[in-house]
Order: C-alpha cells, then sequence, then structure tokens
C-alpha cells in the first residue's frame, strides 16, 4: 500500500494553455471547494444580522474578532487595520483547506499537503511584505532599513555594511521558504500519521482494528487543533514580517 499516493495530487481534467500546464487536479479542486465554503459560511454568518449573535453569526464574529485583535491589531496597531482583510483573507483560507482535507470525501485532499500550494501562499506573503515597505520607505529609503544605523565608517564598515546587506537579503529569502515548509511539512506528516493507523488494520490483522481506529480518532483530533494552529502561525508571522518591513529601522 502506498500511503503517499494518497498525499500526491492526482489529474481530474488534462488542460494545457500554450504549452504550460494547467490541469485541474485535485488540488485545485480542494481550493476551488475551501474558497467557495469561506465565501459561504462568511455571507451566511453575515446576513444573519442579529444585535445578540447566535450560533453561526456568533461563531464567526469570535473568528474574525480574534483574526482582527490577536493577529493584526497587537501586532500592527490600529494604524495596520488596512492590513486586516489580506491577513484574515490568509487565515479563512489555510485553516479551510487544513480542515476541508480531514473530511474522507470529494475532494478528500489537503491542499496544504501541496508543496505548490504552501510555496505560493509564502510568495504572496512575500511580495506584498517587500511591498509594504517600499510603499511605507520609497524604494531607496526601504533598502537603508536593510543596514543598522551607526555603523563605522572606512573599510571596516564598508565591509561589515556589505556583510549585513547580504545576510538581511538571505533573511528575507528564507522567511517565505520557512512559511512554506513548516505548513507543508506539518499537514503531510500528521495526514500520513492517519493513513499509517488506518492501513495497519489491513497489512497487519483486523484483530488490530480497535487499537488503530481509536488512534486514529485521537490523530484526528490533535489534527483538527494542527489545522488551526498553522493557519494561525502563518497568519501571525506574515503580520510580523509586514511589521518587520513597516518599522523604522531593524
Amino acid at each position: 500500500m502506498n500511503l503517499m499516493e494518497h498525499l500526491q495530487p492526482h489529474v481530474h481534467i488534462p488542460l494545457q494553455i500554450g504549452g504550460i500546464d494547467v490541469s485541474i487536479t485535485n488540488a485545485v479542486v480542494a481550493i476551488w471547494v475551501a474558497c467557495f465554503l469561506v465565501f459561504l459560511t462568511l455571507t451566511l454568518a453575515g446576513r444573519a444580522g442579529r444585535l445578540v449573535p447566535s450560533g453561526l453569526q456568533n461563531f464567526m464574529e469570535s473568528l474574525v474578532q480574534f483574526a482582527r485583535q490577536g493577529l493584526v491589531v497587537e501586532i500592527l496597531g490600529e494604524e495596520g487595520i488596512a492590513w486586516f482583510p489580506f491577513i484574515a483573507t490568509l487565515f479563512f483560507f489555510i485553516l479551510f483547506c487544513n480542515l476541508l482535507g480531514l473530511v474522507p470525501i470529494f475532494p478528500g485532499f489537503t491542499a496544504t499537503s501541496n508543496i505548490n500550494v504552501t510555496g505560493s501562499l509564502a510568495i504572496v506573503v512575500f511580495i506584498m511584505t517587500q511591498g509594504a515597505g517600499i510603499a511605507k520607505h520609497g524604494l531607496a529609503g526601504y533598502c537603508k532599513t536593510f543596514v543598522p544605523h551607526g555603523m563605522p565608517k572606512g573599510i571596516a564598515g564598508t565591509v561589515l555594511v556589505g556583510f549585513m546587506i547580504i545576510v538581511e537579503i538571505i533573511s528575507q529569502l528564507a522567511r517565505p521558504f520557512s512559511l512554506a515548509v513548516r505548513l507543508f511539512a506539518n499537514m503531510t506528516a500528521g495526514h500520513l500519521v492517519i493513513m499509517v493507523f488506518i492501513s495497519m488494520i489491513f497489512m497487519i490483522s483486523a484483530f488490530i482494528t480497535p487499537v488503530s481506529v481509536v488512534m486514529a480518532v485521537v490523530m484526528m483530533a490533535f489534527e483538527i487543533f494542527v489545522s488551526v494552529l498553522q493557519a494561525f502561525i502563518f497568519a501571525i508571522l506574515a503580520s510580523i514580517y509586514i511589521r518587520l518591513a513597516t518599522a523604522e529601522e531593524h
């Protein structure tokens, strides 16, 4: 039994445009479904419009308030509230993608267990971060933030400045890499462990079924927690990176 087969993208509709493969895979379908569910859930919650919220409206308002306060205001301050739509979108999209992968029915695939998906999200964060820094300081001013104030003069200072710039560039490039790999690795590992426990029923003996089922259920509950946690970590790191880019100095 190939466990990794369930974590690999499979083509549903082969499609090429201008020699570029843009086939519809299960990862693409999972992304579409996650986007639709985010839109549907927030729309239904917003339509209720009760003065005293309850049910879905109360739950979603709590999540939105958490995203606004915990992911934006506490890091970027009130002046950074303009970033709330972007950060909240990241949080809810990743959360729904993570949770959707735990549902053992169509599309039955965790989009965030695909490095291409997490890498694309990380690149978006990287572009937005650099854009925020340039918009705040200007291109020249943003480049100056790569070097701390008070650097020594002369040849030694020039060498040190060059070294600091190289370190900062590496740091900037490492951030999206760490974002992509962290989310991908956590979601892949969790789902792989669940499948290992389930596959034990067929690979070892039917007598181990109760133990395998119990362990799979425990891991499933833990994966729900991990799904929420990883969405939170990705969103809060995006806020932190934007904060660092827009700060007056590093």
